[in-house]
């Protein structure tokens, strides 16, 4: 099992940036797929930003230029960068992890949201 734990939310204005952080813990593979889904108040969950062992990503289009995925393998974190943050970015933003190999399989598990492991998620506010 592995044990996430998100940081860094918060409540931004319109055109702000946060920082998010996962620290990763437990049973954690050397092949894997990570990364984030938010859900917004009375809104379905959605995936934001992926990133697998090798450094490959998965953003979609409409975050693209505003929301940049990184990670410390030294330190296990992993990091969302979200500049020009609007009010429809708020939400609780998830931290999910699992042992998948390959990019085209971290892709796959980005868009049926099938990960094993979740965090309890960080609160992003942005007010107008």
């Amino acid at each position: 099992q592995v044990h996430l734990v998100e940081s860094g939310g918060g409540s931004v204005e319109a055109g702000g940036s946060l920082r998010l952080s996962c620290a990763a813990s437990g049973r954690t593979a050397t092949t894997y797929c990570m990364g984030w889904f938010r859900q917004g108040s009375g809104k379905e969950r959605e995936g934001v930003a992926f990133i697998n062992d090798l450094g490959g990503t998965i953003i979609p289009g409409a975050l693209k230029g505003r929301f940049t995925i990184s990670q410390d393998t030294a330190k296990k974190t992993l990091y969302l960068q979200m500049d020009n943050l609007q009010p429809e970015d708020s939400g609780m933003y998830y931290c999910v992890a699992d042992a998948i190999v390959g990019f085209g399989l971290c892709v796959v598990a980005a868009g049926q949201g099938v990960f094993n492991n979740w965090g309890q998620g960080t609160q992003v506010t942005v007010s107008s």
